[in-house]
């Protein structure tokens, strides 16, 4: 829609309305704001939904792969012939044995419960990069070295340096009855995956330790997988699926997660619904400022018609009023979002110390920090929605100062 300079001079003179008309501009400027207040929300919001989806999807299959395959039992035997197998599958990028068991551990008298990992020494060098203090180096077979998460460390109140005691109920048969299975460990490396849950918990040490402190033999619990894409790691991982039929069962972290992913896809839609009335109350803004400014414009524009304006002109003028408050508020609004989403951890922090609350408490939230990810077809989509929304709210007032009869409002001029 282009204006010509007589209808573009009319619409900036209708966009900054003079003295007596203070009311009008403060009702288009809360219009604007209201506009740039929703999308900024919807930015933030979806930003934030996908950046957990990610961030907890990132971490989670960087740590466990996208599939694992278990053997009935617990225990797979002739695990190198299957992890030869499942590497020979296309498209499996990785492929390792792990162990994996709960048990508990002890220090200076506290006990807690913690998930045992068994790992070869590659996947024990890909914590490197959440390495807190110490040295994964030092986790050798035989050294007696393990790494433990950070929220386990400070529950346990150990350091690098200091010596655990894991138990194991299993234990060995004695005339007495079993006795628990008990081996001091020095922690030598302290890391940080990210997700609280893990990091409350996780103990790794090398896969030959854990086989003899769960008494496993050569024997392995399971095999992790990573696959190309994790999206389709269901298509990849079928034609093994078969062939392992009876002897060990393939799941994927879709299963595995299923509720926690399921949970978050609903609560992502619904966000975006409820976030999406409010750029539409926002919108109700616009229609209503245009509304007024018809009713307190008719006699100018009665007079503007009996000069030789256009229906058409003046249809393009009020249009153009009401989507450039739209346009200005959603630009303003995509320059809040990011804004926020940039210091978004310092506004978390300030919030907190102003409320004395934790927001974002990382036992219910899984991650410890507030992620972020901004997908640009979501941005699109919003900006093109509120902008669609404004020119909607445009139509009704722009066409009821188009109809304007200049001989009933000049007739008694």
């Amino acid at each position: 829609m282009i204006l010509s300079p007589f209808e573009w001079t009319i619409a900036k003179r209708y966009m900054l309305p003079g003295r007596g008309e203070a009311f009008i501009a403060l009702v288009a400027g809360i219009s604007l704001a209201a506009v740039m207040l929703g999308v900024a929300a919807l930015v933030i919001v979806m930003s934030v939904m996908n950046g957990f989806r990610a961030e907890l999807l990132d971490k989670i299959v960087g740590l466990n792969g996208h599939a694992v395959i278990q053997a009935y039992g617990g225990r797979l035997e002739n695990w190198r012939e299957v992890l030869q197998e499942v590497r020979a599958t296309p498209g499996v990028t990785r492929a390792s044995p792990l162990i994996e068991q709960p048990l508990l551990t002890s220090f200076n008298g506290r006990v807690a419960a913690i998930l045992a990992r068994g790992n070869t020494a590659e996947d024990i060098r890909r914590i490197q990069p959440q390495l807190q203090m110490g040295n994964l180096g030092d986790l050798t077979p035989g050294a007696g070295n393990v790494a433990i998460g950070a929220r386990l460390a400070e529950n346990l109140g150990a350091r690098v340096g200091d010596t655990i005691t894991i138990i194991n109920p299993q234990g060995r048969a004695t005339p007495f009855g079993t006795v628990p299975r008990q081996i001091a460990y020095r922690v030598a490396a302290i890391f940080e995956i990210g997700v609280y849950d893990y990091d409350e918990r996780f103990v790794v040490m090398p896969i030959e330790d854990a086989q003899t402190l769960m008494l496993t033999g050569d024997s392995i619990g399971m095999i992790e997988v990573k696959t190309t894409d994790p999206d389709t790691v269901s298509e990849t991982l079928r034609p093994l699926q078969r062939k392992l039929a009876g002897q060990a069962v393939v799941t994927d972290w879709k299963t595995i997660n299923s509720s926690l992913f399921e949970a978050l896809a609903v609560e992502r839609v619904a966000m975006f619904v409820v976030l999406s009335i409010i750029v539409l109350v926002a919108v109700f803004n616009i229609l209503s400022s245009l509304i007024m400014l018809v009713r307190a414009k008719t006699r100018d524009i009665a007079i503007l018609r009996t000069m030789g304006a256009t229906r058409r002109s003046l249809l393009k003028v009020f249009v153009t009023i009401g989507s450039v408050i739209g346009a200005l508020g959603t630009l303003a609004g995509l320059g809040l979002g990011f804004v926020f989403l940039y210091f978004r951890q310092p506004v978390v922090h300030g919030v907190e110390m102003l409320t004395g609350q934790n927001l974002w408490d990382p036992s219910i939230r899984f991650l410890t920090e507030l992620p972020s990810r901004t997908d640009p077809v979501e941005v699109a989509t919003i900006s093109v929605m509120a902008l669609v929304f404004s020119f909607l709210a445009t139509l009704y007032p722009a066409m009821k100062a188009a109809s304007t009869d200049p001989v009933q409002v000049l007739r008694y001029e």
